[in-house]
């Protein structure tokens, strides 16, 4: 009887990494295992407002009496806690972070972990992929009824990454009404679709005024998928106190309805 080959350096190598892997795929499913819902807030543009639909989506979602995390993964340029006004950082519990609070909403971001906002964070993709996977692996989320990820713009890394860590239920894509911004759009639609994942539908952002209107819609209408409604340009938005769905009732009235049609679309996936 022959006795096994030895492996190679190389061989053990990617053995190894292949243990590794199949472990942190493990302990991100554990840490997950709770949540209801998983919704990525996503477009190909950056700019378009994916942190402003993604925040006032909780918040609106969190005043409907919904348990509610939101995970901030634009790890360059972290925009969440701003928004929130959320100063006071994780409380660590043992090996595990307890995410802060505000307005009803528990809150994940890598801004928490910056001694300075203004600084840049410049990393290559394996320091993202990593960062990610450790708040994945680390923080305490209980057992939200959704999580709202605030994905970072484009169409390779970062998003990359997101995609086939968190196992995402499925997408909000956000534009805003103009051509370059509808095209991109298009083309995270696209991603999402050769990563074999849902999208939930469109939501148009910034509508109305010198932007125009119906970029949206027709994008929905074109890729086949459900049009989640439009947020108007308005003024409040300045407001730095708090999100705009907690100032204005219009705003309010707005994600509201986008919260219902996105709610009835998660339980017709679902039901499939």
């Amino acid at each position: 009887m022959t006795s096994p080959r030895k492996l190679t350096p190389q061989e053990e190598a990617r053995l190894a990494q292949v243990r590794q892997n199949f472990q942190e795929r493990r302990r991100v499913t554990e840490s997950l295992e709770g949540i209801g819902t998983r919704i990525g807030v996503y477009s190909g543009k950056g700019g378009v407002g994916k942190t402003t639909v993604a925040t006032n989506l909780a918040v609106i979602l969190a005043a409907q009496e919904n348990d509610v995390a939101l995970f901030d993964c634009d790890i360059d340029c972290p925009n969440v806690t701003r928004v929130l006004r959320i100063t006071e950082g994780p409380v660590q519990n043992g090996k595990k972070l307890i995410p802060p609070s505000r307005f009803g909403v528990k809150v994940m971001s890598m801004s928490f972990f910056q001694e300075n906002e203004d600084e840049a964070i410049v990393w290559r993709g394996p320091m993202i992929h990593n960062a990610i996977n450790q708040f994945l692996q680390t923080t305490e989320w209980g057992d939200p009824d959704y999580m709202i990820v605030d994905l970072p713009p484009g169409t390779s890394d970062a998003p990359l990454t997101v995609m086939q860590t968190l196992n995402l239920d499925g997408f909000v894509i956000v534009t805003t009404p103009q051509e370059l911004a509808v095209l991109d759009a298009k083309r995270s639609i696209n991603m999402i679709k050769k990563m074999n994942l849902k999208v939930f539908g469109v939501v148009e952002n910034l509508s109305g005024g010198v932007f125009g209107t119906g970029g949206g819609q027709a994008l929905a209408e074109e890729m086949e998928l459900p049009f989640l409604g439009t947020t108007e340009m308005r003024a409040v938005y300045t407001n730095s106190k708090r999100p705009a769905a907690l100032e204005s009732d219009e705003v309010a009235a707005e994600y509201a309805a986008i919260a219902e049609r996105l709610k009835a679309q998660i339980a017709v996936e679902k039901a499939d």
